[in-house]
């Protein structure tokens, strides 16, 4: 048989003009560089992330992810995992700080403030409007109904990211037992986060000493690649990520007068006894010891304003949340409900709507200040560390120890959506398990359908935290 002497119509031939052309194209794409991001560009990008942050904290990062490391380029990915640790670290809203984080590093402090303020500045509009709506009106039967759709449907969200947390974080036998350990100082023997967080961060630079293969580096250290963050360094772009001690002093002194000026204020013309300064002075510290996100933050928040200061009640956090997840930002914007609800109903001489107001953004300016300081004093000196295998090691521990915080949530979270009475257990120590009888069967089945929209339809969150609320509607009137 005679073989053909050309090959079939569309097959490019090797010496071809459209082979040369494509192979030329293709050596091109793989040496370009990025192209330099002007302010004005990352200003909209921002924006576009802020408007779009829905999900918490997992879809969060995972939409940064997509649009700054895939997509657009501007990031690694061990520079993206590098950050991410060290926010998970520090106090705070680890996503939000991680957008201060990367504009910090392509704009210096104007990027970062641009990236931090955009990423919380959508969901603040929203969280006031939901705030107000529910002081006013979440009594009312079809309101109230709604409200029970969502809380049921946030237990599904809650262990969703679970999931994502912990396919990320534990990648080794030494991380699961950190998580596991966590989760059982801190629901058994309520441990506090910051213990348990520097415990987890000695164990990984211990076990990074004796067990370097379960703390190897990421696989993505080494991956080459060009990203614009990289040629800025290569090209000496990064000074401002150089540690400086006066640059450091001089950041902690302008950032200690931002964030306490306002409170002063609220001293000087409400008074040490006004609702407002409490906010202020717990929110304060709220954001200087809580570690993990709004996850972690919530069981802490939920023991001092529900069951401490009594500003308000457990189902009604739990709505809070709901809340938080319905809107964009930072899942940790609940804390601004929270200081809405309190300064509504305790306005003092103020009236009730213009209280909420100050509440919130009280509430919300002490827990974000700490936010941009913690990146611009640590910021350098983690860009230094970057290299520091044994760093890595302790921040990879304590993303793990953060697991088991969020399952503590989880646990808590489920037993008061799905109960309507609980009793303290004293077993070695003393915790608070469900009255099997009080099973709330609504609430149950809401949550069931949940987990399979979620988990098994693969339908997005806002579809399910939508269908559960339009579902708890439909059984209020049944």
């Amino acid at each position: 048989m005679r073989l053909p002497q050309s090959p079939p119509r569309g097959i490019i031939q090797p010496r071809s003009l459209r082979y040369r052309l494509a192979i030329t194209l293709h050596n091109m794409a793989l040496t370009t560089h990025p192209a330099p991001v002007s302010r004005a560009e990352a200003f909209r990008i921002w924006l576009k992330i802020g408007f779009l942050s829905f999900g918490g904290p997992a879809g969060q990062i995972a939409l940064m992810h997509r649009e700054l490391v895939e997509r657009r380029r501007w990031i690694s990915e061990s520079r993206f995992l590098h950050a991410l640790n060290y926010c998970m670290l520090i106090p705070g809203p680890e996503a939000q700080q991680l957008a201060t984080y990367i504009g910090w590093l392509m704009h210096r402090t104007w990027g970062g403030l641009v990236a931090g303020a955009l990423f919380v500045l959508p969901g603040f509009l929203v969280m006031l409007l939901l705030s107000w709506i529910y002081a006013r009106f979440h009594h009312v039967p079809a309101i109230a109904a709604v409200f029970f759709g969502l809380k049921a449907a946030i237990l599904a969200v809650v262990v969703e990211a679970l999931l994502r947390v912990s396919t990320r974080a534990l990648s080794s036998p030494v991380h699961w037992y950190i998580a596991a350990l966590a989760f059982v100082a801190i629901f058994f023997f309520a441990v506090p986060f910051p213990i348990i967080m520097v415990a987890a961060g000695l164990t990984g630079l211990l076990a990074r000493r004796l067990l370097p293969v379960a703390t190897s580096r990421d696989p993505h250290m080494d991956e080459e690649g060009e990203y614009l963050i990289d040629q800025m360094h290569s090209e000496g772009q990064l000074a401002h990520a150089a540690p400086s001690a006066k640059r450091a002093v001089k950041v902690l002194v302008l950032s200690a007068i931002v964030w306490v000026t306002p409170l002063l204020l609220v001293y000087a013309t409400l008074g040490p006894q006004h609702v407002l300064w409490h906010e202020g002075v717990f929110f304060s510290q709220t954001a200087l010891v809580t570690f993990g996100g709004a996850y972690s933050v919530l069981a802490y928040v939920a023991q001092r304003a529900v069951e401490q200061l009594h500003w308000l009640n457990p189902g009604e956090m739990i709505d809070g949340l709901a809340l938080a997840e319905t809107t964009p930002g930072p899942l940790i914007l609940v804390l601004q409900y929270v200081g809405f609800l309190a300064a509504y109903r305790f306005p003092g001489t103020l009236l009730p709507g213009l209280s909420g107001f100050l509440g919130a953004v009280v509430t919300v300016w002490v827990t974000f200040v700490p936010c941009f300081l913690f990146i611009f004093l640590g910021g350098p000196y983690i860009e230094t560390l970057r290299q520091n295998l044994r760093l890595r090691a302790a921040l990879s521990c304590v993303t793990a120890a953060v697991v088991g915080v969020i399952l503590n949530l989880s646990v808590w979270f489920a037993a008061h959506t799905l109960f309507r009475e609980m009793r303290a257990v004293a077993f070695g120590a003393e915790f608070d398990v469900p009255r099997w009888s009080s099973v709330n069967v609504s609430a149950l089945i809401l949550s069931a359908v949940a987990f399979v929209a979620m988990f098994r339809l693969k339908l997005g969150m806002g579809w399910t935290l939508l269908s559960c609320a339009a579902l708890g509607f439909v059984i209020s009137r049944v």
